[in-house]
């Protein structure tokens, strides 16, 4: 009967010394976002929690993480993604590479010259050619959404070339943000 007894008690030990989370609580240290060594600039893996109210994981919108940084700027009447923007679409592809339960929606800008069909047709080609760039380094056809505002959604409301210049982007927004 004794050697019985002493696993038993044992078991119980053992299953006292665990616990799981009540519902809404994490563990100490569990879930933080790890980060990746190798993959692309400030660019870390969410396993669980760390997040915020919205649902994004806090490395998505600290201030000093690269992917806390959402827009993409165009030189004028131009979609081509400037030589200074690679690294930040480049950390966000790798981002939801590793995060596959994300989703983007882009959001194509312009400035407010040029007729309301021309500026709708530019803010596509400028969300696409983000879209495009994030897929073919990574990113799933799935994961990703564009949409062109045209000149109806404006970072500046001035009539100059400081305002256009800020206006004419591309948005990231993860889902919790649109």
């Amino acid at each position: 009967m004794k050697p019985l007894i002493i696993p038993a008690v044992l078991s119980l030990l053992i299953a006292a010394c665990s616990s799981t989370p009540e519902s809404g609580e994490q563990a100490a240290g569990a879930g933080a976002p790890v980060e990746t060594r190798g993959g692309g600039p400030g660019v870390t893996t969410v396993t669980t929690g760390g997040v915020d109210s919205r649902g994004l994981p806090a490395v998505l919108t600290d201030p000093k993480s690269i992917l806390s940084k959402r827009s993409v700027y165009f030189d004028y009447d131009s979609y081509e993604v400037k030589t200074e923007y690679k690294d930040l679409v480049t950390a966000h592809a790798k981002f939801l590479t590793e995060n596959r339960q994300f989703k983007m929606l882009i959001q194509g800008n312009t400035d407010e010259r040029g007729s309301r069909e021309y500026n709708l047709a530019l803010g596509q080609k400028r969300a696409d050619a983000i879209r495009k760039m994030m897929a073919l380094l990574g990113a799933r056809e799935e994961q990703l959404e564009s949409v062109s505002l045209g000149e109806e959604k404006p970072k500046n409301e001035g009539h100059h070339e400081s305002a256009w210049a800020e206006n004419r982007r591309g948005d990231m927004l993860y889902n919790g943000e649109f």
